[in-house]
């Protein structure tokens, strides 16, 4: 069942993700009825990632994908679901810029960062905090619908943009040069994966619901990997133009072992995240108990 407006229904459960081929590849099954859900039902809103952490700050929805930067600010509503997550290696956010000024950029990078005007995907966005930990001058920043963000820069009407999704499989095509890739930043400086999206679930739900919720995503994921051509027609619907070969990249790049189950390294690089959030004093204190157990 599908809706393009938000509502915060008690039964089925409401839960969000993007339309991106990532989150389509993993949701596919539960959501398809291609896996048995235990007997639960679900209420699917679609939306960029930015737009599902605006919703999460007003609890609208009971389950939902949010950038892991926008969790550090809400747990006291929701907890950390352990499946469905994106984390990985060589996935992060790219700052990129027309060939013929990122020389300028590059050069300037520190000392003038802040003379530059950026698009960003969105303020709570984990690739905008990334940006930040990097470049703490960098403060002139413009935000953007992700996929409207390589137009911006090819057009002049910003210096460069901090790209996330697809879009690192098509920038080069727009004649746009990378400047720095932030997920390699951060996997040099963390010695970690980098945690860029997670599934969490409303922290007064019982327990047993959150266990059943997290089990069906599970077996959504391990649904999808076993039958990798069963999503096919789901992504393609929501993928829009996007090509076959740039699909297939975005779902291997973004959808791992870390998406079946966080586990004890994949909690670890998301906890470091939050460490220096609250170093740079971006955050407050978070909840022990910030993972469903």
């Amino acid at each position: 069942m599908l809706h393009s407006e938000f509502s915060n229904p008690k039964s089925p459960i409401s839960i969000g993700f993007s339309p991106c081929p990532n989150d389509c590849f993993i949701f596919d099954a539960m959501v398809n009825g291609r896996i048995d859900t235990e007997g639960l039902e679900f209420d699917v809103y679609m939306d960029d990632v930015e737009s599902l952490n605006q919703k999460a700050f007003d609890n609208k929805l009971d389950i939902t994908k949010l950038s892991y930067h926008a969790y550090a600010y809400i747990t006291k509503e929701y907890q950390l679901l352990n499946a469905g997550s994106a984390l990985g290696n060589g996935c992060g956010p790219l700052l990129v810029g027309m060939n013929a000024d990122t020389n300028y950029i590059i050069t300037n990078l520190e000392s003038k960062m802040s003379n530059i005007t950026i698009a960003i995907p969105g303020t709570f966005t984990t690739a905008n905090f990334l940006l930040a930990l990097a470049f703490p001058f960098a403060i002139n920043t413009v935000e953007m619908k992700f996929s409207d963000i390589e137009d911006a820069v090819v057009r002049g009407d910003v210096d460069a943009g901090l790209i996330i999704h697809e879009n690192r499989f098509t920038y080069e095509q727009k004649g746009l040069k990378k400047i720095i890739d932030l997920g390699e930043y951060w996997e040099t400086l963390a010695i970690a994966p980098i945690p860029l999206g997670g599934i969490v679930i409303k922290r007064d739900f019982s327990e047993e619901l959150k266990q059943k919720v997290n089990r069906v995503i599970r077996k959504s994921v391990e649904y999808a990997f076993a039958h990798p051509t069963a999503s096919r027609a789901f992504v393609k619907l929501h993928s829009q133009t996007m090509q076959d070969d740039v699909i297939k990249k975005h779902i291997d790049l973004y959808v791992n072992e870390y998406s079946i189950d966080l586990g004890e390294k994949g909690k670890r690089a998301v906890k470091l995240l939050f460490d220096k959030a609250q170093e740079l004093g971006l955050i407050e204190k978070m909840e022990k108990n910030i993972f469903v157990i």
